[in-house]
């Protein structure tokens, strides 16, 4: 893209999504509005057939139409042959995978933006990190904010955040991929609004399990605002500016995945507060909640960083350990008092 750090001019390139499942076909349908070339590759050869022959994703958005612009294929050499930006929306824990098996596809140049609010659970890189370790030399951003993917791909109104260290590359991801329903805002803090929307995942769940057990509003709010602290005190550790997590990708993905019934992590929380197990949970729908695994690769971003982040310890032993909800939450009301301001670490 043009001004882009190493970056070619993609503004009349087709635009790849790696990906079909509801986020990734939700960006292949409003970009297919816009009138953007749009290409969806699909990792499951049938579900490429099965979307292209019916327009639809029966499987991930049923009931939604694809716009005519948006072509679909298991072919990933076929999705990203001139392509000028590839978007990746595949679960965390799939991204490596899908960049040893597609990654000799992609072309020089090409910007990669990261859609995927997740860490890689093997070395809890985050996406960005993964994406410019396996794909060197391409401008890398990253996509995020409060989005359900349902309401993107029926165009009802939704603003985002897109990241890059540089900010021409992000100026011009803002003009190709916006939309009159998809506003976009541009950000240089990748670390920020990558942690924002991962670590929001796991505050999700615990905004579950509060729910799961009727606590009420008061607990949810009290959990949302705590939490945010939380992941204010993790950014800050690692490099994140603390404006950023008072944004979209910030504060305002929080709210909606804390309090949206759409979020599939404060599902699966009200679903094991309610005696399902994990394992029940996770295979009662082909929807994947990114918090399950983030969790685990917080809390060692967390000790290597020195930070205490009580709320994600609890939610990882409820996940892991078995630990009961409300002995969970007790264990959370019987911590230290303490001042309400806090003094973060500075990287």
């Amino acid at each position: 893209m043009s001004g882009g750090a190493g970056g070619r001019d993609a503004r009349g390139a087709p635009v790849a999504v790696l990906g079909a499942g509801s986020w990734g076909t939700a960006l292949a349908m409003h970009l297919g509005r816009t009138g953007v070339p749009v290409r969806m590759w699909a990792r499951d050869p049938g579900l490429a057939v099965s979307i292209r022959t019916a327009r639809e994703n029966s499987r991930y958005l049923p009931g939604l139409s694809l716009p005519d612009g948006v072509a679909v294929s298991g072919d990933a050499g076929e999705v990203l042959a001139d392509c000028g930006t590839v978007l990746v929306a595949v679960p965390s824990h799939f991204v490596e995978a899908v960049l040893e098996s597609v990654g000799s596809c992609v072309p020089p140049g090409t910007v990669l933006v990261s859609a995927t609010k997740g860490l890689e659970p093997r070395q809890g890189l985050r996406m960005s990190e993964l994406l410019a370790r396996r794909l060197s030399g391409r401008p890398v951003a990253v996509l995020s904010g409060p989005s359900f993917a349902r309401e993107v791909a029926r165009a009802r109104p939704t603003a985002l955040v897109v990241a890059c260290a540089d900010s021409a590359v992000a100026v011009d991801l803002q003009r190709r991929l916006a939309g009159p329903a998809l506003r976009l805002y541009t950000n240089r803090d990748v670390v920020g609004v990558e942690l924002g929307g991962a670590l929001k995942n796991v505050m999700a769940i615990a905004a579950g399990l509060l729910d799961g057990l009727a606590l009420g509003e008061n607990a949810r709010a009290a959990l949302i605002t705590r939490g945010l602290a939380e992941i204010v005190r993790l950014g800050v550790a690692v490099g994140a500016q603390p404006a950023t997590f008072s944004g979209l990708a910030g504060l305002g993905d929080l709210v909606l995945t804390c309090t949206g019934f759409q979020s599939r992590n404060h599902a699966l929380g009200r679903e094991i507060a309610r005696g399902r197990a994990l394992g029940q949970v996770e295979a009662a729908t082909p929807m994947v909640a990114e918090g399950v695994r983030t969790v685990s690769s917080a809390l060692r971003m967390a000790r290597e960083a020195g930070v205490a982040m009580p709320i994600c310890e609890e939610v990882a032993a409820v996940l892991f350990d078995g630990k009961p909800v409300a002995e969970a939450l007790a264990a959370l009301l019987a911590r230290e008092p303490r001042p309400e301001e806090e003094r973060v670490p500075h990287p």
